[in-house]
């Protein structure tokens, strides 16, 4: 399951590349990149595997974002039944801090 999530990543991380501006996500990739030198952040890999554990599904997009002083990861994924959920995850614990679910 866990390999189907991180195929299902690359897929969504190359699309974005694909169809975002270049320099945009040049700056985006060097913030995520200096925050997890800086020890702000956990890998991805990491806050996904601890993340699945509890919310399992197929991760569709995933976003790194500033928010109130703390790394933000923002994950949609869809589970089970068709159920699209949406998690705001610390990036230095890998806490869920919010869920939105949406059907």
């Amino acid at each position: 399951m866990f390999h189907r999530v991180l195929y299902s990543l690359c897929l969504a991380v190359t699309f974005s590349l694909a169809t975002a501006p270049a320099v945009a996500s040049e700056r985006d990739h060097d913030r995520a990149r200096a925050a997890l030198k800086a020890g702000e952040v956990l890998p991805l890999a990491t806050v996904l595997q601890r993340v699945a554990q509890t919310y399992p599904g197929e991760i569709l997009e995933v976003e790194l974002e500033r928010e109130d002083g703390r790394w933000i990861y923002e994950l949609k994924l869809l589970q089970r039944g068709g159920a699209l959920v949406k998690l705001h995850v610390d990036a230095r614990t890998a806490e869920v801090l919010k869920r939105k679910d949406r059907r």
